[in-house]
């Protein structure tokens, strides 16, 4: 017999993960977001007037969804990672394997958490964005899709290297050496198209440039890619890494040593 979901053993790892955001605002939420503003000021005012527009959109407005998606991805990773990693790290994550809670519920738990501040932190920065340059969402509805599904997908990510993770080092590894080049190489500050056709090609290997093309299609209505090739493959990586992380739970990978 199946156990009943236990949403209060959710719900007290959500609060705990949202309380532990309050305690450290300016370190999860302000700093990301001063961070981004510093670009829409560099790149948007100080070069952006001396870029002609790309296609119909000015560029200071073109850069507007790349960052967000750029910091997105950095934070979910971040926040997912060190949730799960500092548990192991102090021990109790005996506490949470030995409770009557299941993986899914623990998924949602950290994963969830992770997932609302990063989501918290681009609509933050997409806010403060409009002061700065004339923006249009022409489906808005899909652009709160493309952040919420990238945000669940990025933070199962960074669950999976809090859990592989034996040290702080090993926790920035593949954030700083494997996530951020692909997030300048995605099409943040450019579209693809302006590439020769070589390394166009090229750039099709780079699955950051389906998530920025997607959420930038939310905006303006023209994307690098297909709208559903983007779709496809943000949900071909959540579903990766669902499955990975069904997995270390099954077998106890780094849990239970």
């Amino acid at each position: 017999m199946t156990p009943p979901f236990n949403g209060q053993a959710v719900r007290a790892i959500l609060r705990y993960e949202m309380s532990r955001a309050r305690r450290t605002l300016g370190q999860s939420i302000l700093s990301p977001v001063l961070s981004t503003v510093l670009y829409f000021v560099v790149f948007g005012a100080a070069i952006g007037s001396r870029i002609p527009a790309v296609g119909a959109v000015s560029y200071a407005a073109f850069i507007v969804p790349g960052l967000i998606m750029q910091t997105v991805l950095a934070q979910s990773i971040s926040f997912a990672a060190f949730a799960i990693y500092f548990p192991r790290f102090t021990g109790t994550i005996y506490e949470i394997l030995s409770a009557p809670v299941s993986f899914v519920e623990v998924i949602i738990g950290y994963v969830g958490a992770a997932a609302l501040k990063s989501a918290a932190t681009g609509l933050i920065i997409l806010f403060i964005s409009f002061f700065f340059v004339p923006l249009r969402i022409l489906h808005p509805f899909c652009m709160i899709g493309f952040l919420g599904l990238t945000c669940a997908a990025f933070s199962l990510l960074g669950f999976i290297i809090g859990i592989w993770a034996d040290g702080f080092e090993q926790l920035q590894l593949i954030p700083l050496l494997v996530i951020t080049p692909l997030s300048f190489l995605g099409g943040s500050f450019y579209s693809i198209k302006m590439l020769p056709p070589f390394w166009q090609k090229l750039s099709l290997a780079n699955p950051v440039v389906y998530l920025i093309s997607g959420f930038r299609w939310s905006f303006y209505g023209h994307a690098d890619v297909a709208v559903g090739v983007s779709l496809s493959v943000i949900g071909a990586f959540f579903a990766v890494c669902l499955c990975v992380t069904a997995w270390i739970f099954k077998t106890g990978y780094r849990l239970r040593n």
